[in-house]
């Protein structure tokens, strides 16, 4: 079986969730200095990258479950869960299950609300999209948008290495993750209830994530940290890795101390 996590450095753990149609290598440089002082963690969500066996249920609850499995592989009783866009999503479900594992959660370009109407019957049509045209298809004139205009040029390697590793995703996988997005529940109460502290992490120009959605949750938690990023689309830790990066590790140290 291949291997469905990267796991470098030692201390306390960070655990990092890619999101749609993406896979843990998304991580692979922006974790590479935090390995100096944390236990850095990457997965692959079910469906996608390595975690590709024998996969039936692609909702949210099921994939939490499954980081679930692969943490206790690991060992790691206690983490600082961030999830990226969809991996964002799965972190909430992993919230409300399993609230007492997080030290702490950190919602990068994510949301805890759910589909609004429109979103739902976009989500749909791209479902049929990719059964009739194909996985390329759909992965080409989807992942450049992702990133603000005028970074695309600066990060045209990173867009490639996005488009690759979106078009080596099964079609079951973006037709089953796309379905899960879709009827994923409004989980705004698991951020009302957490126990832990919150870090969220915007662009300003995210078209996934709007400005006006983000500021409806980020009061939320009775502890929350907040960062918005100007010229900044859906892929911080691309468009902005510096800065997403200090972000995370400032919110690691006062948990961690």
């Amino acid at each position: 079986m291949a291997n469905t996590y990267t796991d470098s450095g030692s201390g306390d753990a960070l655990v990092f969730l890619h999101g749609f149609c993406e896979s843990k290598e998304v991580w692979n440089e922006f974790m590479q200095p935090l390995q100096q002082k944390f236990h850095t963690i990457a997965l692959d969500l079910p469906g996608f990258g390595d975690n590709i066996e024998n996969i039936s249920n692609y909702s949210m609850e099921s994939m939490a479950d499954d980081v679930k499995r692969q943490l206790d592989d690991l060992r790691v009783r206690k983490c600082i869960l961030i999830g990226h866009s969809m991996g964002g999503y799965v972190s909430l479900a992993f919230a409300e299950k399993y609230g007492s594992m997080l030290s702490g959660l950190c919602l990068f370009h994510s949301s805890a609300l759910p589909d609004t109407d429109e979103k739902r019957e976009q989500r749909s049509k791209s479902i049929d999209y990719v059964e009739r045209h194909g996985v390329d298809n759909f992965i080409n004139p989807f992942t450049e948008p992702l990133f603000y205009r005028e970074n695309r040029e600066r990060l045209q390697q990173e867009i490639e290495l996005m488009k690759n590793i979106g078009k080596q995703s099964p079609k079951e996988s973006i037709k089953g993750a796309l379905a899960a997005m879709r009827d994923r529940p409004d989980r705004t109460h698991v951020l009302r209830e957490a126990k832990f502290p919150v870090l969220f992490i915007f662009g300003k120009e995210d078209s996934a994530v709007p400005l006006e959605k983000a500021l409806e949750q980020c009061h939320l938690p009775g502890n929350s940290m907040v960062y918005f990023l100007g010229k900044t689309g859906h892929m911080g830790m691309f468009e902005r890795t510096y800065e997403t990066r200090k972000a995370l590790e400032k919110f690691a140290e006062t948990i961690y101390g």
